[in-house]
C-alpha cells in the first residue's frame, strides 16, 4: 500500500483537523475500572463528593482517544516508523461523560535524518478541545515518518 503522508508531507504551521469524538459516562468508568480505577473515575457517588463533582475521564483515557484519533486520521496511511516519545502532556480541564472531543494536530518542527537517509523527525502538538472550544489536553511529540520514495510523485 502506498502511504498518503510521507516524511516530505509535513512542514512546521500545518494544522491538521482530525475531527471528533463523543465519550459516555459508561465509557469513562469502564477505561477507568481496567486502567485508572481512582475514585473520581469509576464511583459516581465518591466522584459527586470529589473536587471534580462528578465522574471525569482517566487523562490516559483522554490521551487514548487522542492516539486513535491521529491514528485514523494520519498513522493508518502514513509512512509511521513510531516515535521516540513525548516532550509533554498536560490535562488542562476534565473530561465529563457527554462531552465530544476534538482533535487538532499542529506540526511545530521537521527535520530529515542526517545518518539514515530514508527517514525525518516531525514534531507535533495535538491540542483537543471540547465541544465549548475549551482545551483539555495537549500532547507534544515526535514521530518518525519514511521519506517518499525516489520517482514517487506528490498527488
Amino acid at each position: 500500500m502506498r502511504a498518503k503522508w510521507y516524511f516530505e508531507d509535513f512542514y512546521p504551521g500545518q494544522e491538521i483537523d482530525l475531527g471528533e469524538r463523543s465519550v459516555s459516562e459508561e465509557d469513562i468508568i469502564a477505561f477507568a475500572r481496567a486502567f485508572d480505577p481512582q475514585p473520581f473515575h469509576i464511583d459516581r457517588a465518591a466522584a459527586a463528593e470529589s473536587h471534580f463533582g462528578g465522574v471525569i475521564a482517566s487523562g490516559w483515557h483522554t490521551c487514548s482517544m487522542m492516539m486513535r484519533m491521529v491514528v485514523d486520521g494520519i498513522m493508518s496511511e502514513a509512512s509511521s516508523m513510531g516515535s521516540p516519545g513525548l516532550d509533554g502532556v498536560r490535562w488542562l480541564r476534565p473530561l465529563r461523560g457527554g462531552d465530544t472531543l476534538k482533535l487538532r494536530y499542529l506540526t511545530t518542527r521537521v527535520k530529515a535524518s542526517g545518518s539514515k537517509p530514508d527517514r525525518g523527525v516531525v514534531w507535533s502538538r495535538w491540542i483537543a478541545t471540547n465541544q465549548h472550544g475549551e482545551e483539555i489536553c495537549t500532547i507534544d511529540g515526535m514521530g518518525m515518518f519514511g521519506r517518499r520514495p525516489v520517482g514517487e510523485q506528490d498527488d
